[in-house]
């Protein structure tokens, strides 16, 4: 069946296939027409097949965005899809920001000028393994908000309501009626995995369509097993699966919505690394099969991912899927045809003949790549204490969230004074977010990890010692109900039941990027930041070695590379050539956990994301300082995957 139009908006559907020559956008101000006819998709009047891969424009240095979506081009692809990241977008509640690497209508603009559409995953969730799934941290501020994250409430939905309103003016009027790029704008995304509120999802679709969303298809997602919960009725609805699962995936897809199009709207050809688990691939064969089940009978593609990127800074959320609280690693490689540095690899190959025996197109030229450089080892010779660098505090009696004193991301430091001495009593924080290191008069007594369900340790001190709790926010859920709890730092802290009291918080963002003013006399262990320098005759993208350190995050010319930890699978951070320059570049570590005094780095040109990750959580003596020879660290032998060549 045909589905209809409500008011002014069209129904978003997406396949059928375009075995002849394809449909190239032009980058023109003309309006055009997609719509769903039948069973198969209509572009200006004729059959169209979606060919998308997902880039987001986030996880790319703007300098790359235009490589990266002529790279996905070369593959044999038609479309760009992104999704659009709130928390980016609205830092502070009424303050935004589509400027420089935030300015996503320049990213859509790229893409047409490269002959190509877009899918517009509009929210506002997202997921994609991103903090919190792209909402902002501060709607965690109001409890009001906090309990009805994507609800019908009220409390959530009027901040929903301002927020996609102002998207609405960036981006609406680039869509395919207008003379844009944007074929289709997806509401919500999963939701079917969240919940089955369908009041929420149709205010959801009504607000798009005031908003001006009608020059374009509107569409949802969900896997296979929860489509019923996610979609709307009279919106087009898509199917997301994994390796080996097209035919069940489109199945299902075709069982809940006889006679529309079908559209693998995600199709995964890999998957995302959690620290302390092994890295992730697939294999290329079952995907092949896929590929030829998916063209074979029609279907719209969107490769998700098609080229992941990196979640630079603080942006990598984290995942509930092994059971347990585990934080994403920096890099979002993804295993996917294009890799994390825009490299195509073997995959993108194999993927590439398989769509062009159905497109029956000639190959595109591939791309150059930036080139790829060592950085000869260098010593991060200058360190200053954390304890030296402390911003003025917030004095509150009770602890307070990260999020009560309008702090997003980073890490919080809690200190208060004991009022009576402890032998080997016990210290009990409630609902740490979600690493802390704990101190005794600035010595290092033990660490506990929200990974591994640790939330007490003995003390022993005097009366009057003073305890402080560094606490690092390691990325919010992106996933599931228990989003709505991901509150950061500490609720509260006990010793031996009673609570504690009189406490001195002190906020680190690390934003603007921190730097090394006071170079320490000696070196002592503890929390710090440390700073080094290199200098380049030609510049190109590396990736920096990280193994002689232990946890924490690192910065290069200011720019946010993420986080570091070394408990694996990742040992290598991808740094982009276009954040380098001739002659001296700087270097900036901030450390929760030493591992040696004078710590050297290098640039490799391959990426280490396949390190050892030992059983972290049995170590018997995981909560010891960690030191050089520590049996977690990655070392020398950890094999780095070898970077495709091509002419």
């Amino acid at each position: 069946m045909i589905l209809r139009t409500h008011r002014h908006f069209a129904v978003l559907v997406v396949l059928f296939a375009l075995f002849g020559s394809a449909l190239i956008a032009q980058p023109r101000s003309e309006a055009q027409t997609f719509k769903v006819v039948g069973d198969h998709f209509e572009l200006n009047g004729k059959p169209f097949q979606v060919l998308s891969g997902e880039i987001h424009y986030t996880r790319i240095p703007r300098a790359y965005w235009r490589d990266r979506i002529r790279m996905a081009r070369a593959m044999g692809l038609n479309t760009i899809a992104t999704y659009v990241f709130w928390n980016v977008h609205e830092p502070k509640p009424g303050v935004y920001d589509f400027s420089g690497q935030n300015d996503l209508a320049a990213f859509i603009r790229v893409v047409q000028e490269e002959h190509m559409y877009v899918l517009l995953r509009a929210g506002p969730y997202s997921c994609a393994e991103w903090e919190f799934g792209g909402f902002p941290a501060w709607l965690l501020a109001d409890p009001r908000i906090q309990t009805a994250l994507r609800s019908n409430d009220p409390a959530y939905m009027v901040p929903v309501e301002r927020w996609m309103k102002r998207l609405a003016q960036e981006v609406a009027p680039l869509q395919i009626g207008l003379g844009g790029p944007i074929l289709a704008v997806q509401i919500e995304n999963e939701y079917g995995n969240f919940g089955s509120d369908q009041a929420y999802m149709n205010n959801l679709h009504q607000i798009f369509i005031e908003d001006g969303f009608t020059h374009s298809l509107l569409y949802t997602v969900d896997p296979s097993k929860a489509l019923e919960n996610g979609q709307i009725d009279g919106v087009y609805s898509g199917v997301n699966f994994g390796t080996g699962h097209a035919a069940a995936g489109l199945d299902a897809l075709q069982r809940a919505r006889p006679g529309q199009p079908l559209f693998a709207t995600e199709y995964w050809p890999g998957w995302f690394d959690l620290w302390g688990h092994p890295h992730q691939t697939r294999a290329i064969a079952p995907q092949l099969a896929d590929l030829d089940t998916i063209l074979g009978r029609g279907a719209s593609l969107n490769l998700y991912m098609a080229h992941g990127g990196t979640s630079f800074g603080f942006m990598a959320g984290a995942s509930e899927s092994t059971g347990a609280y585990r934080g994403n690693v920096t890099s979002y490689d993804y295993d996917a045809p294009i890799d994390e540095a825009g490299h195509p690899t073997p995959k993108f190959f194999a993927y590439r003949d398989e769509i062009l025996k159905y497109t029956h197109q000639k190959p595109l030229p591939v791309p150059p790549v930036p080139p790829l450089i060592a950085i000869p080892t260098f010593a991060l010779a200058r360190m200053e204490l954390l304890w030296d660098t402390l911003p003025p505090p917030v004095s509150s009696d009770a602890p307070k969230t990260m999020e009560q004193i309008d702090q997003a991301y980073g890490f919080i430091l809690y200190r208060t004074r004991l009022k009576q001495g402890a032998q080997n009593a016990t210290l009990v924080l409630q609902h740490i977010g979600d690493f802390a290191v704990v101190f005794v008069n600035g010595m290092q007594i033990g660490t506990l990890d929200r990974h591994y369900h640790q939330d007490q340790l003995a003390i022993t001190a005097p009366a009057g010692a003073q305890l402080d709790i560094l606490v690092e926010n390691m990325g919010r859920l992106n996933s599931t109900k228990r989003m709505r709890d991901e509150t950061k730092g500490i609720q509260d802290a006990a010793l031996d039941g009673q609570p504690l009291r009189g406490w001195e918080i002190y906020p680190l963002p690390m934003d603007p990027a921190p730097r090394v003013n006071a170079m320490s006399k000696s070196f002592s262990a503890g929390p710090h930041f440390a700073e080094g320098t290199f200098t380049l005759t030609k510049v190109g993208d590396t990736f920096l070695d990280m193994r002689a350190l232990g946890m924490g995050a690192v910065w290069i010319n200011g720019h946010a590379l993420g986080r570091f930890w070394n408990i694996g699978p990742q040992a290598t951070l991808y740094v982009p050539g276009a954040w380098l320059k001739k002659g001296r570049n700087d270097v900036v570590i901030f450390e929760l956990l030493k591992n040696d005094p004078s710590p050297k780095l290098a640039g490799l040109t391959q990426p280490i994301l396949d390190a050892p990750t030992p059983d972290y959580a049995t170590d018997p003596e995981r909560q010891r300082k960690p030191k050089a020879t520590d049996e977690f660290a990655p070392g020398p032998d950890a094999k780095a995957p070898q970077l495709p060549t091509h002419q």
